[in-house]
């Protein structure tokens, strides 16, 4: 099993008419990617804290519809945090929150993981908003500790860090000793400031880079570098893509545990998979049959 935790939102995103209508559209970077591992046939469960809001409620219907196991999700009678993306011309995504006193910030440390866990995702606002972020970070050190494939995605939201220099302390030195897998797009990693020589060196084993319509690339620890080309599509936006490639990245790396990783395929299927997320309004990730 593969677990999720982070947090689930409402993304209320513009829609043309009539002028000035927003969408809500259930999203989270940690949510569309239990959703997309859902869509892909793993076995899944999402870890966070969930409004029992009317947003919730269908937020969690959503994974349940994608197979996604909720029994670590908590439950409490906050709102559901609120996102407006602001989009670019070229379907590029930035981001305004509503997060005080929110459902998600809330999540407490669960009790042990089940031993048929494989893997741990984490990333986007969760790493951010406390109390949940500390709860997340000893979730991550507890597990790696353990022996579990961790994955992180800052996914970086600058309107939520109120310290920058604390943050980027705080992943270097906390977060990355515990990462098996640093996954970050190209403006997450200018934002952070460091390079990839670095982060290989505080702990992950691979470092998997996003770049748009250049597609992904992956550096390993052992010195290994590997790119696979975007696939060419008429983008509507590219909400989820990034959460899409987490997915991809996850479902492939679960599936061959112990084996050697042939990179150039992993990221092949998560470019495939993050494409035909951009061919569509909002974070709708693919099936496997369209794989």
């Amino acid at each position: 099993m593969i677990v999720v935790g982070g947090e689930a939102l409402i993304d209320l995103v513009p829609v043309a008419l009539p002028p000035g209508a927003l969408l809500p559209r259930p999203g989270g970077g940690p949510y569309n990617t239990a959703l997309a591992l859902g869509r892909l046939g793993a076995e899944v469960a999402f870890c966070s804290r969930v409004s029992s809001d009317g947003f919730g409620e269908s937020l969690l219907a959503g994974l349940r519809a994608a197979g996604v196991d909720l029994s670590l999700v908590q439950r409490g009678p906050e709102p559901t945090t609120l996102a407006v993306p602001s989009l670019a011309p070229d379907g590029s995504a930035s981001y305004g929150f509503y997060v005080e006193g929110t459902a998600d910030r809330l999540f407490t440390l669960p009790p042990a993981l089940p031993d048929g866990v494989r893997a741990l995702a984490l990333g986007t606002c969760s790493l951010v908003l406390e109390p949940g972020a500390s709860a997340y970070e000893a979730l991550l050190r507890r597990e790696s500790r353990r022996g579990v494939l961790t994955l992180l995605d800052p996914n970086i939201r600058p309107a939520l860090i109120a310290d920058p220099a604390a943050y980027r302390a705080r992943f270097l030195e906390r977060m990355l000793p515990h990462t098996s897998v640093l996954k970050l797009s190209e403006e997450d990693a200018a934002w952070l400031g460091g390079r990839v020589e670095d982060w290989l060196a505080a702990g992950p084993s691979a470092v998997v880079l996003t770049r748009g319509a250049a597609g992904l690339t992956v550096r390993t620890r052992e010195g290994g570098e590997y790119s696979a080309a975007a696939r060419p599509v008429a983008v509507v936006d590219t909400i989820g893509a990034g959460d899409t490639v987490n997915a991809a990245l996850l479902h492939r790396l679960t599936d061959r545990l112990g084996e050697p990783v042939d990179w150039p395929e992993v990221l092949a299927h998560a470019a495939h998979a993050a494409a035909l997320t951009c061919t569509r309004a909002g974070a709708e990730p693919p099936y496997a049959a369209e794989l």
